[in-house]
């Protein structure tokens, strides 16, 4: 199967935010105006999937819902990124749904880490699609600490240069959102 490289996201560009897993609403209004802020600033448009907030007893939308924010974020011709909300632990029932022909058709970054991991090995697998392991939305919301991160984003998703990706030299495995003053 033929690499699909999605095309470099430019100034202007739209990114649309999803919850392929865990909802949007559980993400404090907070850090959800600061990950749009900093998307802003990187000179793009945000934009959320209409399920995006909803959420039943597991903090998640039913798979019909996902599904439908997931493919019409595909299939929209103004959306050039799509960004996971957080990770989870349920994206893999979207699996055996998802229209690969739709995703192969419509080549566009898509981003997220952790429960994400299971669509972007899906797309890649089935249509050649090359995806990002790298911050979800609700990870711009971080306050501090995020300077690696957002060079790293820049490089890698909106920069044609080649470029040398080091490991940083600070790291934390934490529960951030919880007092980021801590």
């Amino acid at each position: 199967m033929e690499r699909i490289i999605p095309p470099k996201l430019r100034p202007g560009n739209r990114v649309h935010v999803i919850a392929p897993s865990h909802s949007l609403s559980i993400i404090s209004e907070e850090v959800k105006s600061l990950a749009t802020k900093r998307l802003n600033d990187l000179g793009l448009e945000v934009s959320f999937g209409k399920n995006a907030e909803m959420h039943d007893e597991f903090h998640s939308s039913p798979i019909a819902d996902r599904l439908d924010d997931l493919h019409a974020a595909f299939v929209d011709p103004t959306v050039h990124a799509i960004f996971a909300v957080i990770g989870g632990y349920n994206s893999n029932q979207l699996l055996p749904h998802l229209d690969w022909e739709l995703i192969r058709s419509n080549p566009k970054i898509f981003i997220g880490y952790s429960d994400t991991t299971a669509l972007q090995n899906a797309m890649y697998a089935k249509t050649g699609l090359v995806t990002y392991s790298g911050p979800a939305y609700s990870t711009l919301g971080q306050r501090h600490y995020l300077d690696y991160t957002l060079e790293g984003l820049r490089a890698c998703l909106m920069a044609d240069a080649a470029f040398e990706y080091l490991p940083s030299s600070e790291w934390f495995d934490d529960e951030w959102y919880l007092d980021q003053e801590k």
